[in-house]
């Protein structure tokens, strides 16, 4: 049986736990900055992204249908076929690392697998700990990912490992956090999950989310691996890792908040009583996050290049242009990346499919416009000038969304 956790007490734990693992990358953060190059920056964050972009469909999506699972037979066995299916997408990484590393010459694609089956299963057993309301381990998975992961890359950082010791670091710590999220044992436990069982009628039970909501993860995934890419090949591998290190501590807010209250909000979503009482839910976070976003925008627009010149050293003041100019897209990213799970909740996927899909076009055709008339800068502009309509769009929707 489930605990009964109060919605205001499951989110505390959670930003709890979140700001104590994002205070130890923030802390770290100048020092991270100079014990590694931009290069090798750019290089992890090439690899590491499209490690994201495999992990996060690394079982299919079908580890948010967990939430849906009443009955614990029936979640261990849902769990199970993310465990095979997460097995295969590791599989896959394989290929695609030894192929990575024969035609770019990349040797640290070779640590690609193991990242993919670290994010995989950590996102696969959040949504498991989440399911029991064991939002205490939830807590501490995001200690040691975050905290871990920024103290693993000094580590190998102070033995100059290069961005071996960074994509080594972010790998560990994020399989640290997935074994500590492995709570409760399933029904039948840890070894049952590996036998032989019947799992199509599991997977057709919940088949919208393979065929609607990994898609939509895929895409928004992608978006972050292309502009990596683009970015790479346009102007170097030094201006990528100020791209990647300057999206890193601007979505920290993001990832400290928003990641907090989606995973408690989207199983609360799905026992509402009525989808009047979910979306006057929905609107009360919305604004909440509004008020949240708006300093942070503010901020960034005024003091973004000192700050980072301050805090990181004087060769990333360049990401520090980049945050001002990405400063309004942060505002209004802060805002929608825990709303996301509301239309999973909402039986909303094909829609929310075809809007992010709209969304990704427009994020790299601002992106790719900016970068050509004004450079690093100048595609932080486009990003944001592009996404302001998609990102209004989706709060209209919400607000307005129909309850009958």
């Amino acid at each position: 049986m489930r605990p009964a956790t109060s919605l205001t007490r499951a989110t505390l734990t959670l930003l709890v736990g979140s700001a104590l693992a994002q205070a130890l990358p923030l802390l770290l953060g100048p020092w991270i900055a100079r014990l590694y190059t931009p290069a090798e920056y750019g290089q992890f964050s090439l690899v590491w992204t499209v490690a994201s972009n495999l992990a996060v469909i690394g079982c299919a999506r079908y580890e948010f249908a967990l939430a849906l699972e009443t009955g614990e037979a029936g979640a261990a066995a849902l769990l199970a076929l993310c465990l095979r299916l997460l097995l295969a997408m590791t599989g896959v990484a394989i290929v695609v690392g030894g192929a990575w590393m024969l035609w770019a010459d990349l040797s640290v694609a070779a640590a690609l697998p193991l990242a993919v089956l670290a994010a995989a299963a950590s996102q696969a057993l959040a949504q498991w700990a989440a399911r029991a309301g064991c939002f205490t381990a939830l807590a501490w998975g995001r200690v040691m990912q975050w905290g871990g992961g920024a103290l693993a890359q000094v580590g190998f950082g102070l033995l100059q490992a290069g961005p071996w010791g960074l994509i080594g670091g972010a790998t560990l710590a994020t399989a640290a956090a997935a074994a500590v999220q492995a709570q409760p044992a399933p029904a039948g436990g840890w070894r049952g999950l590996l036998a032989p069982q019947p799992l199509r009628d599991m997977a057709t039970r919940h088949r919208d989310f393979p065929l609607l909501n990994t898609p939509h993860a895929f895409a928004a995934a992608l978006q972050d691996t292309l502009a990596v890419v683009l970015l790479t090949a346009w102007l170097g591998a030094p201006e990528a890792g100020a791209w990647a290190l300057a999206l890193r501590y601007l979505k920290a807010p993001a990832t400290l908040i928003g990641g907090s209250l989606s995973q408690v909000l989207y199983p609360r979503l799905t026992q509402a009583a009525s989808r009047a009482e979910a979306r006057e839910m929905v609107r009360r976070k919305l604004l909440l996050l509004a008020a949240l976003a708006l300093p942070l925008t503010l901020g960034l627009l005024a003091f973004g290049p000192w700050l980072f010149a301050t805090v990181f050293g004087p060769e990333w003041r360049g990401a520090g242009e980049l945050a001002r100019s990405l400063a309004p897209y942060i505002g209004l990213h802060f805002i929608a990346a825990p709303l996301s799970v509301v239309l999973m909740a909402w039986g909303a996927q094909g829609w929310g499919l075809r809007l992010a899909l709209v969304g990704q076009v427009l994020f790299i055709t601002g992106l790719t416009i900016g970068l050509k008339l004004g450079g690093l800068a100048g595609a932080g502009w486009g990003v944001s000038a592009a996404m302001l309509a998609y990102f209004g769009y989706f709060f209209w929707a919400l607000w307005t969304w129909d309850t009958d």
